[in-house]
């Protein structure tokens, strides 16, 4: 189904709404598929070497339906090394959703966001930092980034 039609009604969906939050969990998800083709993760870490910088990728969790991974970039390698923007996030392979379940308050990326406060709790979290994701992804994907199995040796498994 061409991207327009499966993600007409995220367009439709009212911002910092229920179906907004999950029809951006869908469009990161799809986006991370195309990031990380191999949804299973058949290694544990990772790195993509893009136009801009080299992307981390490390896997923190799974469990039957999920995989908990942590994506970021790594800057001053030489002195103060830190993550930026520096995410974990949760794939749920069953349900075909992408959550940044948290990202480092101190990364300078967290005003691409600039969504308004919102009433409710879980959507005033969850908003802004899901929309961080999405924008940086899709951000990955401009800059060549990819954990297809090309990009790094196999891990046996």
């Amino acid at each position: 189904m061409p991207t327009l039609q499966r993600n007409h009604w995220l367009a439709a969906a009212q911002p910092r709404s229920f179906t907004g939050l999950m029809g951006l969990y869908e469009s990161n998800y799809r986006r991370f598929e195309r990031l990380v083709p191999e949804l299973d993760l058949p290694f544990d870490a990772a790195e993509s070497h893009g136009a801009d910088a080299t992307l981390y990728l490390r896997v923190v969790e799974r469990c039957r339906y999920t995989t908990t991974v942590h994506l970021t970039y790594w800057f001053g390698a030489d002195e103060n090394p830190h993550a930026d923007p520096d995410l974990l996030l949760r794939i749920y392979q069953d349900a075909q959703l992408a959550e940044a379940i948290s990202c480092d308050a101190r990364s300078r990326y967290v005003a691409l966001a600039g969504v308004p406060e919102i009433d409710d709790e879980v959507l005033k979290s969850q908003w802004p930092r899901n929309l961080l994701l999405n924008k940086w992804l899709a951000y990955c994907l401009a800059q060549g980034h990819g954990f297809g199995g090309a990009h790094r040796p196999r891990q046996p498994r």
